[in-house]
């Protein structure tokens, strides 16, 4: 490889810094190239950010790691970082139809034909899903036909209580920031084969949200960030990447990098944000990023003092189909102090929710923390939000969702390349996509190609 100008030119230019984008540059240099990351943001992190709240540090984006999330949990221990258990000693709390029952465990206590309902569901969701190449799942026998109803045409016809039915709409909520309606079949269980199955994505202990990471999930991109040094710019949003002989140009309209080949890694609905001159780009990848929206799930955290809640024998896990919050935890540090109580609001509660204004929104999800923890609740010493659709350089999360026939017809561009252009982010992903596990592997995935072409 050619020794290169530091400040303009490398043999691979990465753009965006957030995990993916991060974790491929760090193997590009392990791997002797030279690279140069252009994120449009004045910071590192993307949709993993460490927000102040109440003298302590909150994640304001992803935040869990958990078991088979090899990757990530890797990056931990590389960076010498440590985790921390989610608080869930005591009971959890369920608000359905007008009334609040204590449970223990990952499954409600709803009735015997309920749990019969969620556990027959399951059973025949995992099992079609673990039939799917995840390297090619559109290209399975079936998938046409998976891919050609929504998960809730699904439910609808195979589920056969209503109670059951609204928990997995409440669940997806949450999983996706979707309505059920909103995602193709074959989509849903794309999601859960790469995660294991269901069960994975909603638990805490063995689950997806079994961990967090001491000092926050933002120290992960800090990390990565303080190994590449001044090879990161930012303030720099790519507006057009060109094929220019033998390199491709990334320009951001005033300021030109060029590299022998470019990552990139954003959210894949911004692809389009971006103009391809000279880069043979598919028909499915001109249509991908508009076929791929980001679901909607905003975040709330209020700050107590002290987690009261503990003292009553709650975990602070909540569901509830009462108001906007739909999921709660208790988000608090190792130590305890401060108590802070995570809010969740997905799908189409957070489109009306984000229309209020911010003290009726605030109102909003303190009254359902009152009405499930307590009167105590409805005086926080500090309060915040984040909604990631409101943010320019995210267009949405916790993660992306595609409607019918979408995944049959352009599924196959999320990682292929376009000449001499790649593509990383968590939604390329093939295990844990959405998580902050697809954001490393899949830049891990998109360095190695790469190379390879280098």
């Amino acid at each position: 490889m050619r020794a290169v100008n530091a400040e303009r030119d490398a043999d691979v230019v990465v753009v965006g810094a957030g995990l993916a984008g991060l974790a491929a540059a760090r193997d590009l240099l392990t791997g002797g190239a030279s690279v140069l990351v252009v994120e449009a943001r004045d910071r590192v992190g993307g949709r993993v950010l460490n927000a102040p709240i109440a003298g302590a540090v909150v994640e304001a984006g992803g935040q869990w790691v958990g078991p088979t999330q090899d990757r990530v949990l890797a990056l931990i221990e590389e960076l010498a970082l440590e985790t921390f258990p989610t608080f869930e000693e005591g009971h959890s709390l369920l608000e359905l139809d007008g009334q609040v029952r204590r449970y223990s465990g990952t499954i409600p206590k709803v009735g015997p034909l309920t749990l019969l309902d969620i556990a027959q569901a399951r059973f025949r969701l995992e099992r079609k899903a673990k039939r799917l190449d995840l390297e090619a799942p559109w290209a399975g026998a079936r998938s046409a036909d998976l891919d050609s109803i929504t998960l809730g045409d699904w439910v609808a016809r195979e589920m056969r209580t209503e109670t059951a039915r609204k928990l997995l709409r409440l669940a997806a909520r949450t999983v996706w920031g979707a309505d059920l309606d909103e995602m193709s079949l074959l989509h849903a269980l794309i999601y859960m084969r790469g995660a294991g199955g269901l069960d994975p994505l909603i638990d805490t202990e063995g689950g997806a949200q079994q961990d967090r990471i001491v000092g926050g999930s933002g120290l992960l991109t800090r990390g990565l960030a303080d190994r590449l040094g001044d090879r990161i710019l930012l303030d720099f949003a790519v507006t057009a990447i060109r094929a220019d002989g033998g390199r491709t140009v990334v320009s951001d309209g005033s300021r030109e990098v060029s590299g022998r080949r470019v990552i990139v890694a954003v959210p894949t609905p911004l692809r389009a944000a971006i103009r391809y001159e000279g880069i043979p780009l598919s028909a499915a990848h001109l249509a991908l990023p508009d076929a791929a929206p980001q679901g909607h799930l905003i975040k709330c955290v209020a700050a107590y003092s002290e987690p009261f809640w503990r003292q009553r024998g709650a975990s602070g896990e909540a569901i509830s189909d009462a108001g906007a919050v739909c999921l709660t935890f208790d988000n608090s540090p190792p130590g305890g102090s401060p108590g802070l109580l995570l809010g969740f609001v997905g799908g189409p509660d957070a489109v009306a929710f984000s229309a209020l204004g911010p003290s009726e929104r605030r109102s909003e999800v303190l009254e359902t923390f009152a009405r499930l923890f307590g009167e105590q609740a409805r005086d926080p010493i500090d309060y915040l939000e984040q909604d990631w659709s409101a943010e320019d350089w995210s267009a949405g999360g916790p993660t992306f969702v595609l409607p019918p026939r979408s995944w049959s017809r352009y599924g196959r561009a999320f990682r292929e390349p376009a000449g001499a252009v790649h593509w990383a982010g968590t939604e390329t992903a093939t295990r844990w996509a959405g998580f902050m596990d697809g954001a490393v592997s899949s830049g891990e995935r998109a360095a190695r190609e790469a190379l390879d072409a280098l």
